[in-house]
């Protein structure tokens, strides 16, 4: 019987993880299809605090590991299929390399950002490719950039980007926004914003060493395909949370978001949930590691108070 179980290896889990470990509780950490979260996916991280001169994401994530394991923290790479909750209030958790079972568990499984499922997609993630413009914006000053989306997400990308790039590309495979009239406007106010209205893209074009340098846009009303030169794409066409798997333990939100009612808890004693699988404001490596912290912090009082 463990004391916590931490489902994924992103900011949120390895924080609780180094939390809880250091609470002398035992800890196991499964780590899911993505070890590391989606900091294994970028490059340069400049924003997570502590690092001046920035950090490669997958070293940030590493060094994570290795914090979690010094304070006796285990991983193992399994997936979780289900989670159960047993008349005693412990949890048996079931993943694709068996059961285990605990006193309380962390979801910290993160969302995923929703692709345009074309070829070269994964190999140009972190090559001019991304999901996240305050993570990667900066890279791209004083060079044009695109963003592929029509709602409030892909306006607000667009408008954080301008203050970098030249100019940001808005592509939206309708005539008109549908993002709110508000976040519409601000955004085809914007002079270094072009809006490119009636396309999507068709292929992502890099050049010899594998960093992007155009798109191809095909129209959605009949037209002729076109090319736009760009450093970076940002796909700004939404998350999905990763939460398929708790069942009804918890409940979700109409985009699948994990509801916490007080803190990281949920509506399950004993079952809490950090970082970006409950997160669909901020969805930054800082934020999800102070949820991952306060969940830590929930468990080792949830089991406190039962013992």
């Amino acid at each position: 019987m463990e004391d916590v179980i931490i489902i994924g290896t992103g900011c949120a889990g390895y924080t609780s993880a180094i939390y809880t470990g250091r609470a002398n509780l035992s800890t196991l950490i499964l780590s899911g299809t993505q070890p590391g979260g989606q900091l294994t996916t970028t490059t340069e991280v400049e924003n997570f605090p502590g690092w001046p001169e920035g950090i490669m994401g997958p070293d940030l994530m590493m060094n994570m590991q290795k914090q979690a394991e010094k304070f006796g923290a285990r991983t193992e790479y399994a997936t979780v299929e289900s989670i159960e909750k047993k008349e005693d209030g412990t949890f048996i958790v079931n993943t694709t390399g068996g059961t285990h079972e605990s006193k309380t568990v962390i979801i910290a499984t993160g969302a995923a950002a929703r692709w345009l499922g074309l070829p070269n997609e994964k190999e140009l993630v972190g090559h001019g490719l991304t999901s996240c413009a305050t993570c990667d914006g900066a890279f791209y000053r004083d060079v044009p950039v695109a963003v592929i989306g029509g709602g409030d997400s892909a306006c607000e990308e667009a408008g954080f980007l301008t203050r970098f790039a030249s100019k940001v590309y808005l592509v939206h495979r309708r005539d008109e926004l549908r993002a709110s009239k508000i976040m519409a406007d601000r955004a085809l106010a914007n002079d270094k914003i072009e809006p490119v209205w009636n396309a999507s893209v068709k292929s992502y074009n890099p050049d010899a060493s594998g960093e992007m340098e155009s798109i191809t846009l095909e129209s959605t009303n009949g037209g002729e395909d076109r090319q736009l030169d760009v450093k970076c794409v940002f796909v700004a066409i939404g998350h999905v949370p990763n939460s398929s798997f708790v069942g009804d333990l918890v409940d979700l939100d109409e985009n699948g978001y994990i509801l916490q009612t007080d803190g990281t808890k949920t509506k399950t004693p004993g079952l809490f949930a950090a970082g970006d699988v409950a997160d669909h404001v901020y969805r930054q490596a800082i934020t999800a590691a102070g949820q991952g912290c306060a969940a830590a912090l929930e468990a080792e009082r949830h089991i406190a108070d039962s013992e």
